[in-house]
């Protein structure tokens, strides 16, 4: 299936996160970005850093590091953050001469994590985001990947990932459908077309030029997942384009059960219900499940008939899952708990509600009580794109 869109609509970010209902923090337009920052370079490799994020890596550190190897990076510009590790994936680091930095395993966040890793990395221009288990496939796809941002409008770009060799026909199919043959170059006007695949991207395999990662608040600090989905879309909102490039590719493939694909929709699910303002901007998810799920079946009805009634049964699953995260506002927190991919997110959760809820029983006994709302709304500025 291609998509395309290389239209560049006229849009201002102002305006549009208004009629969003945002508040605008950074007023910075595109038309003042340096336009020559990153055109025509021959070293812009040189000013690019690799951030992969690793927990317990070492079954995919071989084929990772040998893969890293041949893209044309120095050791320098590859930052490992490891989630402690219970095997010997920061010895491996180390060994291999990597950048490395150790977090507690329950303070990752997929926003915050990669947010202060960015913070960390102030030299680079452009920031290539990879994880553990995804494996370049050839010798030039951080290159390729990178070359992207020749276009001076371009603010992301993410690349192509091949299902791994023992991948099954659901598992090929997925792959196939959100990674097609044909490099892609997307703005804000291509939602009219697209919906909210416009701002599809995963953090598998993406880059992002630094200064249009800033001028958008960065990552989100605070969403349970598609951090990279976030910021795709205040990068198209602001102008910026988005591209797909085909011929930079990785392996990168998972063979989900049903409780992990249910987990992941949820998750998902949480996420679009807690940020409106993305469907409000780009429309629902529904049509884009539609869509794969007819193409799905076209692909197994050749592939493998056999494994139409399991697709049709995970993807009633991921249905009822997703729609449970949109409206988990209705769930009790240790129910999303057991449901989501993240327990931690939701212990930090439960944190927050107590501490607010102690800080309104202490707001009741004042004459002129605060709104906690407003207070709140006030120090997350930007980070209500969420």
């Amino acid at each position: 299936m291609l998509y395309s869109g290389t239209e560049l609509g006229n849009v201002n970010l102002g305006a549009n996160l208004r009629r969003f209902g945002e508040t605008l923090v950074t007023s910075t337009p595109v038309s003042d970005v340096p336009q020559n920052a990153l055109t025509g370079r021959p070293n812009l490799l040189r000013k690019t850093a690799v951030v992969i994020p690793t927990y317990n890596a070492s079954q995919h550190w071989n084929q990772l590091h040998s893969s890293l190897q041949q893209q044309g990076l120095s050791e320098e510009q590859v930052l490992i953050v490891d989630s402690s590790s219970s095997d010997n994936t920061r010895k491996l680091a180390r060994r291999a001469g990597y950048r490395l930095k150790q977090i507690p395993k329950e303070s990752f966040r997929h926003g915050a994590t990669r947010q202060m890793a960015a913070e960390s990395l102030s030299w680079a221009e452009v920031l290539v985001y990879m994880t553990q288990d995804a494996v370049p496939s050839g010798e030039n796809s951080v290159k390729k990947l990178v070359s992207s941002f020749n276009d001076p409008e371009v603010g992301a770009a993410y690349g192509r990932q091949l299902p791994r060799t023992q991948a099954g026909p659901i598992e090929c199919h997925a792959r196939l459908f959100n990674y097609p043959d044909a490099s892609d170059l997307r703005t804000f006007s291509s939602r009219n077309r697209l919906g909210i695949k416009a701002a599809f991207i995963s953090n598998s395999f993406a880059a992002y030029r630094r200064s249009a990662l800033l001028e958008v608040g960065g990552f989100p600090r605070n969403t349970i997942v598609s951090e990279e989905v976030t910021v795709a879309a205040r990068m198209l909102i602001a102008n910026w384009k988005v591209a797909y490039q085909a011929d930079a590719t990785v392996i990168h493939s998972h063979p989900l059960t049903v409780k992990q694909e249910f987990s992941r929709y949820f998750d998902i699910g949480v996420h679009h219900g807690r940020a409106k303002w993305l469907l409000h901007a780009f429309g629902g998810a529904g049509e884009e499940g539609r869509t794969f799920v007819m193409s799905q079946m076209r692909y197994l009805a050749k592939a493998k008939p056999s494994d139409i009634p399991v697709a049709a049964f995970r993807n009633l699953s991921k249905w009822c899952s997703y729609q449970l995260g949109l409206h988990e506002r209705f769930l009790p927190v240790v129910v999303k708990e057991a449901l989501s991919g993240y327990p931690y997110f939701w212990e930090e959760e439960r944190e927050l509600i107590s501490a607010a809820n102690s800080k309104a029983k202490h707001y009741r006994l004042e004459s002129n009580p605060q709104d906690i709302g407003d207070e709140r709304s006030r120090e997350r500025r930007f980070e209500g794109l969420t």
